[in-house]
Parts: structure tokens; sequence; C-alpha cells
């Protein structure tokens, strides 16, 4: 992992998705514009994904920021994708964003895990600028 973890975002990041997604929690990758790095994968699945094919993907989030920017519908805060065998959600602020996949659950807990990831990578950016000043 780079150095995006000099501040905890990983064990942070675990910690709040374990909290809001529970036994559904399959993955937590975090990506920047340049990086990709799985932080969790769940003991029975296996490790054969793309992350830097769905990294390529994801990384349009970074687009949607801005284009979605100042629309009646408030701000962007998350993508949710839905597959046969699960969800995918995808979080971005600034240069840097998450995608968490997830065994089938309500709504509900798909807002409470955007809510707690916006926060965790908006602390980190905030870390940063702070260690760089």
């Amino acid at each position: 992992m780079g150095n995006h973890d000099a501040f905890g975002i990983r064990d942070e990041l675990l910690s709040v998705c374990r909290t809001a997604v529970g036994d559904e929690l399959r993955s937590i990758t975090y990506f920047t514009h340049d990086d990709v790095d799985q932080l969790y994968l769940r003991s029975d699945l296996d490790r054969d994904a793309d992350l830097e094919g769905f990294a390529e993907h994801e990384r349009l989030g970074f687009r949607s920021q801005d284009v979605y920017q100042n629309t009646e519908l408030g701000e962007y805060e998350a993508t949710i994708r839905m597959f046969e065998q699960g969800y995918l959600t995808r979080v971005v602020y600034d240069g840097h964003g998450v995608w968490v996949t997830t065994d089938d659950m309500s709504i509900d807990r798909f807002d409470e895990l955007t809510v707690s990831i916006r926060s965790v990578l908006s602390s980190y950016e905030e870390a940063k600028t702070e260690s760089t000043s």
C-alpha cells in the first residue's frame, strides 16, 4: 500500500464498513488517479478480480463529481451498481475514492455506508493537507 495508510485510512475504512455492512461486506478497495489497493477481501472469496480494470472504470467517478455539481439533485454522494451476486458502491472525494462490494442488503445500509466512507475520505484529505503545511 502506498503512503495513503500513513493516517490509518485502512483500519478506519474497515471499521466503518464493517459497522455499516456487517457480514455482508465482501471487499474494500481504495483508489486514486494512479493507484489501487484492495484493503479487505472476505476470506471465502478468490483474489482473482482485475483491480486495475475496475479502478479504470471507477475513476470515472472523479469526473462525476464535477459533472453533477450544482444540479437540482444536490451534491453527488455515491454510485451503487447492482450485480447478480451483490452490489458495488463507489464513493469518491477529491482525488481519491473507495469501492466496496457487498452481498444483498437494504438501501438504508448503503446510505450509512456512503456517509461513513465520505467522512473517512474527507478526514484523510484534511490530515494530508495539514501534514504538508
